[in-house]
């Protein structure tokens, strides 16, 4: 009898694609060749002083060579607290925020805590790579609900209602959205909250990019625009994007006191308290200065409108216009089963190859995040390097 050395629950996951394609990029770059990498969901920029500041400050302090409560300085949980309130319309305490180690620990928590066996979780399509990893690991079974360029990457109650069946419990929603920029108007959100709720449904919403939006849009939070759901809603969020603290390793959740409760007691086995250093920068980056984030912001901004217009000037790709989140993801169908340098991709995954080989350029196939047909790209590099990639795809499908 073989044995087997791997468990089913580990075996079954896939690679995170994206940190796949970012680290295949900077092998060829260590190598020497002149590759521009979209792949990855990080900022260019480095943290703002201030924040660094007080991690050096942190670090020359013996109180933080400590262990400290599993769940978060108090500190900090107040300042997510401010900010929830501040940001999503909740005036939650805190006693109902969990500190995790980046907003990975947070969704995968949020998941393992409220979803058994066999329970059902919709995913609106395209979706951040990681997600239907984190509901098969705590037992569930993902469910594609699936909007194309068409709808703007936006599901429709329609849809929802249409995948929901009896062992639906949770949805899954996203705004702005990883992978497509997406951002659901205050009335959508309303909408989809109110079906939520009618319907008895938990939401777990993960607003780690609420604060990067454009063109005067507010990414308004579910239960702002549903005060009735906060009982059956989970908030993930984090410091990675809106301050360049990717590295850092700083998310939370807040959610019910009896779900954060149990997520507590999953984090006092799992990885107790998150770096204290990190934890003290944290507090700088959402009670401090916001001078810098706003910088970035509208670099990203100015970085968005190029992308779209330059893309769009690429035969058979339609790049909607994001108004969130720093990643285009442009339908790309339009390219597909035509032959380029001797090479005729029909799918994204070859397409993504193509122009890796040809144009040393790094791009996440659509195949990462739902169906075939689309690509993402971070803009979230360079003003040079993002205008120096998008010509080398001009030059190549010419």
């Amino acid at each position: 009898m073989t044995e087997q050395r791997i468990s089913r629950r580990i075996a079954a996951i896939a690679e995170s694609a994206t940190l796949k394609v970012d680290a295949k990029a900077k092998a060829l770059q260590a190598e020497g060749r002149p590759v521009i990498s979209y792949a990855a969901g990080e900022p260019d920029f480095p943290t703002p002083q201030n924040i660094v500041d007080a991690a050096s400050r942190a670090v020359l302090d013996p109180k933080n060579y400590r262990y400290t409560p599993a769940a978060g300085l108090p500190e900090l949980r107040e300042a997510i607290a401010a900010k929830t309130a501040r940001d999503s319309g909740w005036a939650v305490p805190a006693s109902q925020v969990i500190v995790t180690n980046g907003g990975k620990q947070a969704v995968y928590q949020s998941f393992a805590t409220i979803v058994d066996a066999g329970d059902e979780v919709l995913l609106p399509t395209p979706y951040w790579t990681t997600y239907p990893e984190a509901v098969k690991l705590a037992g569930g079974v993902p469910v594609d609900v699936f909007a194309g360029a068409d709808q703007d990457y936006l599901v429709t109650v329609e849809q929802l209602e249409a995948a929901r069946t009896e062992k639906t419990k949770v949805l899954l929603f996203v705004s702005p959205s990883n992978p497509t920029g997406a951002v659901y108007s205050p009335a959508q959100t309303k909408a989809i909250g109110e079906w939520a709720l009618e319907h008895g449904i938990w939401v777990i919403a993960d607003e780690i990019y609420q604060n990067l939006v454009y063109d005067g849009v507010r990414a308004v939070s579910i239960v702002e625009a549903v005060p009735a759901l906060t009982d059956r809603t989970i908030l993930v969020n984090g410091v990675a994007k809106s301050y360049a603290m990717t590295g850092w390793r700083l998310g939370w959740m807040v959610g019910p006191a009896d779900v954060i409760k149990a997520a507590g007691n999953l984090q006092s086995h799992l990885s107790s308290n998150v770096s204290n250093i990190s934890q003290r920068a944290a507090i700088e980056a959402l009670t401090g200065p916001q001078d810098q984030v706003e910088v970035m912001r509208q670099s990203f901004e100015r970085r968005r409108n190029i992308i779209v217009a330059e893309l769009n000037k690429i035969d058979g790709v339609v790049c909607p216009n994001p108004e969130g989140a720093f990643y285009v993801y442009p339908d790309v169908t339009g390219l597909l089963n035509r032959t380029w340098g001797g090479v005729t991709p029909t799918t994204t995954l070859e397409l993504a190859d193509l122009i890796l080989d040809q144009a040393e350029v790094a791009v996440v196939p659509g195949e990462a995040f739902g169906p075939s047909g689309y690509l993402r790209l971070s803009y979230a590099l360079g003003d040079e390097p993002l205008l120096e990639g998008v010509r080398r795809l001009q030059q190549l499908f010419a």
